[in-house]
């Protein structure tokens, strides 16, 4: 028997209990012994619950014990998330966590710990939620050279974005009705901002990259500048408005960054809506692959972090190669890539925008006063300039053609 410790019992430890419970006999199939939830550690009592009597109030408890080889970390934030994992692999404990900003922060000291103890780090569930991407850029994918990741990663904004292009509905009122349905943080800054995106794409940088991408250097813009007159536009032009998150090999060097943009219908993100997540990648010899599902949620969450658990007990004593070194990757300045913009202006300045701005394609306006036009091909630092030079603009938005 293969016993296992779950570390925070909210909501996706308790889903990951969930799932080894009602799974047991595939899983144990799949593994070729049975596994056991033999510890919960959580600073609550949960009187009646079924697992009540596993709860421990001390890691040092489940540290200790022998029988213990994988343990769950589900319990977020940096500490003492990072402790306790460390110890763990320092024992030869495989680790299986969904703790996204331990995963950015600390990920290749993690991942050097357990190879050298013997053991795992892994982290499918850190992003996109239940969509399998980690597992298959560390296995499937690695005959490819991939040169671009492009994904919605966040539910939240990805479901306040569907709503408002629906309802014809600003951000405020949508944020409000989000929160209410228990889609969005009391304090969603995380999520509408782009952090949370923004740590996923830099572990999936990384990953792609071998080398360490950190996320404070990934330029991230979030959602709350999207005003309903955009997502009329955007209709104009056939094409939807979403916060993406992406990474991209150019002839000028490497860059990852978080942003909305507007995408044209044939794009395989076009149709992707409310909280679901999906990741688009496209490598040298395969070409275009997507992965899409819920990137969040209870059950989701939890069935990621299950699969690593069933990894790591196909693997006892092994460590399963995960190329990401402590190495900085030096980051392309968003400055220089290149991309079209769509833009609003005032109408009194059509004339200097017409000047300032070659083959620009025009908008028909819904809103009075305004003048709309889609740039050419420039890097953002040529366009920063020459908006600046028309006194700035209402709103733009990057297109990903």
């Amino acid at each position: 028997m293969i016993h296992a410790a779950v570390l925070g019992y909210g909501t996706v430890g308790s889903g990951v209990v969930e799932v080894i419970e009602t799974n047991k006999e595939s899983i144990s199939k799949k593994i070729g012994d049975e596994i056991n939830v033999k510890y919960i550690l959580d600073l609550r009592e949960f009187p009646g619950d079924p697992c009540e009597k596993k709860v421990v109030h001390d890691f040092d408890i489940i540290l200790n014990d022998p029988e213990v080889s994988i343990i769950c970390e589900t319990m977020g934030g940096t500490e003492p998330a990072l402790t306790f994992s460390r110890n763990a692999l320092l024992k030869g404990k495989s680790v299986c966590t969904s703790n996204k900003e331990l995963v950015a922060n600390h990920g290749p000291e993690l991942i050097r710990i357990a190879k050298d103890n013997n053991c795992n780090y892994l982290f499918e569930a850190s992003v996109g939620g239940g969509i399998p991407i980690i597992r298959p850029i560390n296995s499937s994918l690695t005959a490819e050279n991939i040169d671009s990741i492009t994904g919605i990663l966040n539910g939240t904004t990805n479901y306040i974005l569907t709503k408002m292009d629906e309802d014809n509905a600003n951000f405020d009122d949508v944020l409000k009705e989000a929160q209410n349905k228990g889609y969005a943080e009391r304090n969603p800054e995380a999520d509408i901002e782009g952090y949370d995106a923004c740590r996923k794409i830099a572990i999936l940088s990384s990953l792609v990259k071998g080398k360490n991408v950190k996320y404070e250097n990934i330029y991230t813009e979030g959602i709350t500048k999207i005003e309903a007159a955009d997502f009329a536009y955007a209709g104009k032009l056939k094409k939807a408005i979403k916060l993406l998150a992406m990474c991209k090999n150019t002839e000028d060097g490497f860059y990852a960054m978080v942003a909305p943009f507007m995408i044209p219908k044939g794009h395989p993100l076009y149709s992707v809506s409310g909280v679901f997540n999906a990741v688009y990648v496209h490598g040298n010899m395969l070409g275009d692959s997507m992965y899409y599902g819920r990137g969040a949620g209870k059950l989701p969450t939890a069935s990621a972090v299950v699969s690593d658990v069933i990894d790591c007990a196909r693997h006892m004593g092994k460590t399963i190669m995960c190329f990401w070194d402590a190495e900085d990757m030096e980051l392309m300045d968003i400055a220089d890539t290149k991309r079209r913009f769509f833009v609003r202006v005032p109408k009194s300045v059509k004339d200097k925008v017409i000047e300032t701005f070659n083959n620009i394609e025009e908008v028909e306006s819904v809103e009075e006063g305004e003048y709309a036009f889609v740039t050419p091909v420039m890097s953002e630092k040529s366009f920063d300039e020459k908006i600046a030079l028309i006194g700035g603009c209402i709103n733009r938005i990057r297109i990903e053609d």
